[in-house]
């Protein structure tokens, strides 16, 4: 498919697989007026990234649900198997998520005692992470820089799909970057070497049914050769023949994947997991090494989910690996 100026150029949407990330990207392009506020309200958008360290798990996101904006953040240290997690909310407007993300877009989320900031420059081919977050009774504090390589990155994951046959529909974009710099939490400094260590995004852009669910995984790691190799999949309810948003990261391009299977080996809450696509080239066992969760109701609202942290082995379009980190989250909500 040709490059798309945005979701909408000429006035249709940009359906299916894109070659990269539009410029723009505006789910609601095309929309005006009073139904472009009310398709506003239903569009949920965050900028997550999934740090990929010897020596932690660590992710993170800003969110802005239109009723309510939110920033998390986690840090677990291996050594120690300790668990540092924050998070912060504000009302709606708090946070803007710009739709020209990578072309010097910058957003983030304050509040008191909680920093988190992006900075996109495709121009200087960097882009940065800072975090100032402080203690609190349960956490160490968080505070750092860590500086992303656009010329050390993966090639781009970009899904455009309608979610249902009215009005829900999917905008995703996931890249893999190259990753230095420094992170503090506590008294620990954890670096970076981009030439080993990696950042995943995770940009969604989305107006979701009233009712959603869906199961997601992603790792990435340095293939033989040092490439980029690793996955992101999933599985949520969506029309016959609608694309979905999984793919293969191998180096210097993306695969097309679909009808992925997640099979927990039991119920406990660090069980293992298997992940098969049908085709065979993704076939991944999951061992989680921690959990975090959040169970929420506010009337009509309601929100289940946890992500699980921990390795990956197996293989991914024919190359084996071992002890890669990742995660794999599964959501339920009513919003």
């Amino acid at each position: 498919m040709p490059q798309a100026e945005s979701l909408a150029a000429g006035g249709f949407p940009s359906w299916g697989r894109l070659p990269d990330r539009p410029p723009v990207a505006d789910p609601l392009a095309g929309i005006r007026g009073i139904p472009r506020r009310w398709a506003d309200l239903r569009l949920k958008e965050w900028v997550g990234f999934t740090l990929v360290h010897p020596e932690l798990f660590g992710s993170m996101i800003v969110q802005d649900a239109k009723y309510l904006t939110s920033a998390e953040l986690y840090v677990h240290d291996r050594a120690s198997g300790e668990l540092h997690e924050h998070a912060a909310s504000g009302g709606r407007g708090a946070l803007e998520l710009p739709r020209a993300l990578l072309s010097g877009g910058e957003c983030g989320f304050r509040a008191s005692g909680f920093e988190l900031r992006y900075g996109f420059d495709a121009d200087a081919g960097r882009h940065t992470i800072r975090v100032d977050v402080a203690a609190t009774a349960d956490a160490a504090a968080v505070s750092g820089e860590l500086v992303l390589d656009a010329a050390q990155a993966s090639a781009p994951l970009v899904v455009n799909a309608r979610l249902n046959e009215h009005a829900a529909t999917m905008f995703t974009h996931k890249r893999v970057f190259a990753v230095s710099g420094m992170l503090r939490v506590g008294e620990c400094e954890y670096r970076f070497d981009p030439a080993r260590d990696l950042a995943i995004l995770d940009e969604h852009r989305s107006r979701l049914p009233y009712r959603a669910s869906w199961t997601w995984g992603t790792f990435a790691f340095r293939a033989p050769g040092g490439g980029i190799a690793g996955a992101n999949f999933a599985t949520r309810p969506q029309p016959a023949g609608e694309e979905e948003e999984s793919g293969i990261w191998v180096p210097g391009a993306v695969e097309p994947l679909s009808d992925v299977t997640f099979s927990p080996e039991g119920a406990m809450p660090l069980s293992p997991w298997t992940m098969r696509s049908a085709d065979g080239r993704l076939d991944v066992a999951f061992t989680p090494e921690g959990r975090k969760g959040v169970r929420k109701q506010f009337g009509v609202v309601a929100i289940e989910y946890f992500q699980l942290y921990g390795t990956y082995r197996g293989s991914v379009a024919g190359i084996p690996f071992d002890g890669v980190h990742g995660v794999c989250e599964r959501m339920r909500m009513r919003s």
